[in-house]
């Protein structure tokens, strides 16, 4: 069984306070882009459990894939037979696009499938927090203000078909934690500008100066080259552009 595990931008990103156990609340939207990997999940008829991957490369340990330990999660309770994984990397690694979290959710949903195990979305979205904050809003899959780690959700109605959405990844890779290191926390949402809800039931051309992304101010200075491509955006007719997540991805939304 085949599925396309797709990306996601953020539309704007507040850094809240530091939590007890060392992760920040935030408030964010998730948006799902169309930039996807492809994820083969079948039954392994010999036996062996086996994961391959191609495509982009994927630094560290294989057996920190989040497809594999989608597939062990799962195992531990359900008693899975073993399968064969095959994913084929597209969307860039460690770009602030969410690739991974989207990877370990649809595989989830594929075991679903496959084995007939019969999880809700709620349950399968469950499961995926234990993978990664992101990971449960790619059960769903559909617009959402996102709070608390980022893995607590309030869909939206959100549509942005009628737009086209360009995203840029240079190479440069940005450590979420550094990221976040360099960050100053706000105290309380409701002092900060507009609330993210409020900002994005307004024109688009409206977000330009009021949607922000907490990470933007930091990261920029530290990698000039990110603003030079968001300015790019703008002098080319982006209505909106911004950096996704802590980068190291800039997207761009242009009329059609």
């Amino acid at each position: 069984m085949i599925a396309f595990p797709n990306a996601k931008i953020n539309l704007g990103l507040k850094v809240l306070q530091k939590r007890p156990d060392g992760f920040h609340n935030l408030e964010t939207i998730f948006y799902p882009v169309g930039l996807s990997d492809v994820l083969e999940i079948i039954p392994a008829k010999d036996g062996v459990f086996s994961f391959a991957a191609t495509g982009l490369s994927i630094p560290g340990d294989p057996k920190e894939n989040l497809c594999i330990k989608a597939f062990h999660l799962l195992f531990s309770i359900f008693q899975l037979p073993p399968v064969k994984i095959h994913l084929h990397k597209v969307i860039p690694i460690g770009a602030g696009l969410g690739g991974g979290s989207s990877d370990g959710a649809f595989a989830i949903k594929l075991l679903n499938d496959i084995f007939s195990l019969g999880l809700s979305d709620d349950q399968m979205m469950d499961h995926a927090r234990n993978l990664g904050s992101d990971c449960a809003f790619f059960i769903v899959n559909k617009c959402a203000f996102a709070f608390e780690k980022g893995d607590r959700f309030e869909f939206l109605d959100l549509d942005l078909s009628e737009y086209r959405i360009e995203i840029k990844t240079p190479e440069i890779y940005i450590n979420t934690g550094e990221a976040y290191s360099m960050t100053d926390p706000r105290a309380d949402s409701r002092t900060h500008d507009f609330p993210l809800k409020e900002m994005i039931n307004k024109p688009i051309v409206d977000w330009k100066e009021n949607l922000i992304n907490d990470f933007e101010k930091p990261v920029f200075k530290k990698y000039p080259e990110l603003s030079r491509i968001k300015q790019d955006f703008y002098e080319r007719g982006a209505l909106y552009a911004s950096l996704s997540g802590s980068g190291s991805s800039i997207y761009g939304i242009f009329p059609l």
